[in-house]
């Protein structure tokens, strides 16, 4: 999970055309925080994966590798 974690959050990150640092400060944690999250060397709190999956607008499911549907299903 770690793995598909990182790697899409980068590709979100990208996607949105944000820098680490403009998802650190939304996510109010420091820039190397979230570069440790791209980086696997950490993991998010779940409460700091919500804040990440609310400003990509994506499920929590999609982050974490349990589907490839980007969207929550409503």
């Amino acid at each position: 999970m770690k793995d598909i974690l990182a790697k899409r959050l980068k590709s979100c990150r990208k996607e949105m055309g944000l820098t680490q640092g403009q998802v650190a400060i939304y996510c109010d944690i420091t820039e190397k925080a979230y570069q440790n999250y791209e980086l696997m060397t950490r993991e998010p709190r779940l409460d700091i994966l919500v804040r990440i999956a609310d400003l990509y607008k994506v499920s929590l499911d999609y982050l974490t590798g349990r589907t490839d549907n980007k969207h929550p299903i409503a």
